[in-house]
């Protein structure tokens, strides 16, 4: 902040230098334009014309060449043209060379004034504020998530009315599964953006996930807007095919994520919609084979066996780590795609007060519509003890990690010990 001001002094001491000049120049501009009126002839000059242009009509009239009315009225034009002339080159007295010399000043400070409450009303000082809390963390050996939200929640402190502030921490809260702050960020960017379908559709998305996938009336509501806004809005679509998939409705889920899919500009989310629409449709044959002469109202009813892959693990913590973990510590069970580009696929909580156990992951575990555990071949499982409660990894954390493990071969639980402590390698890169 401190190299705008000074780039902004800089760019104004040029202009302060051309505010001078007048006030620099005046005395030779004084002693040039007294010089110019001392030695100006051109009244003299007109005179001798005027007694030129009389003498040759009054011999005119001697010969007779004119009579003497016509005569009279040549002198008065001569006459006329000559005062007019001459009251056309009266100088006014030539006030003295610092004469308003205090007005100069004057309107250099009022620049500087006017140049420093300008940018304070229509600058970004407040982005560059947001963009220099935001390099620090990025920048410094102690970097994490935790410090990050700190420093933005201080910039959202200072400048409330800032949207850009409330969309960096927006996301930042949802990947530290703080849904309910979350949700305010997103609540005050859309109060002070306006109701857009875009932030409306992610407003929507949160609340849905919150509410374990259901359609709530909260939830519900805030569809019916988006898509009277945007009836194509990708990422309502690609929910109500998630809610369609989970009710059973196969048919409808289909129908959602392929009208997602076309408003998509994201590849890869279009492509696990794409992943999602195939697997859907082979729930569908399956359902439509399976029910024989079963009317399609009656399977509803009744309620088709879901065959969602599902993944059992066995937990516990190594004993060499029992003394570095509480009770009441947070124990996170992640499923993960191998190549690490998905959100987390499956996600479950416990506490260490549960440990040794047994938990199984399945499709009503993902975090987000575009990854779930149906959509891969093979996982990757990650188990980490938070004293904090974060789901970000934050050093001192405990966990364990095994994989990659084909979902096909997942007939028996899976072992997974917590027996490693993390290390930070880099600001959002803690392992």
């Amino acid at each position: 902040m401190n190299l705008l001001w000074l780039g902004i002094a800089l760019l104004l001491l040029p202009a302060l230098w051309f505010l001078s000049l007048p006030l620099r120049r005046s005395r030779t501009t004084h002693a040039r334009q007294q010089q110019f009126e001392t030695h100006d002839r051109a009244g003299e000059q007109n005179v001798a014309v005027y007694q030129q242009r009389l003498a040759a009509l009054e011999a005119a009239r001697e010969r007779g060449e004119i009579e003497p009315a016509r005569f009279e009225e040549s002198r008065l034009e001569l006459d006329r043209n000559l005062l007019e002339d001459t009251e056309a080159r009266r100088r006014a007295p030539l006030r003295r060379p610092l004469a308003g010399r205090f007005m100069i000043p004057l309107v250099m400070v009022a620049v500087v004034i006017a140049s420093t409450l300008g940018y304070r009303w229509i600058g970004a000082e407040g982005d560059l504020a947001l963009y220099a809390a935001q390099q620090e963390v990025l920048n410094s050996p102690d970097g994490s998530l935790a410090m990050l939200i700190d420093r933005l929640e201080e910039q959202a402190a200072r400048q409330p009315d800032n949207p850009k502030v409330w969309t960096s921490l927006f996301p930042l809260y949802r990947e530290s599964g703080q849904l309910d702050q979350a949700m305010n960020a997103l609540e005050r960017v859309i109060e002070l953006e306006g109701r857009r379908a875009d932030l409306l559709a992610q407003l929507t998305q949160i609340n849905f996930f919150a509410a374990d996938r259901t359609l709530t009336d909260e939830v519900q509501a805030l569809v019916d807007e988006t898509l009277d806004k945007d009836p194509r809005q990708p990422t309502v679509l690609g929910m109500l095919g998630i809610e369609a998939f989970d009710s059973g409705r196969y048919e409808q889920a289909i129908g959602y994520w392929r009208r997602a899919v076309a408003g998509f500009e994201d590849a890869e989310s279009a492509a696990a919609l794409q992943n999602g629409i195939t697997v859907a449709q082979q729930r569908l044959a399956e359902s439509v084979n399976g029910a024989g002469a079963i009317a399609a109202g009656e399977a509803d009813a009744a309620g088709a066996v879901d065959d969602a892959p599902s993944l059992t693990l066995r937990v516990s913590l190594a004993q060499s780590l029992q003394d570095k973990a509480s009770a009441g510590d947070t124990v996170f069970v992640v499923a993960r795609d191998v190549a690490g580009e998905l959100p987390p696929l499956a996600v479950e909580r416990a506490t260490v007060a549960d440990l040794p156990l047994e938990v199984t992951l399945d499709d009503s575990d993902a975090m987000a519509p575009q990854a779930r555990l149906s959509q891969v071949d093979k996982v990757r499982l990650i188990v980490r003890v938070s004293g904090s409660g974060e789901a970000r990894p934050q050093p001192g954390d405990l966990f364990g990690e095994t994989g990659p493990l084909p979902l096909a071969d997942s007939a028996s639980p899976v072992e997974v010990v917590i027996d490693q402590v993390v290390r930070v390698e880099a600001p959002g890169r803690s392992r």
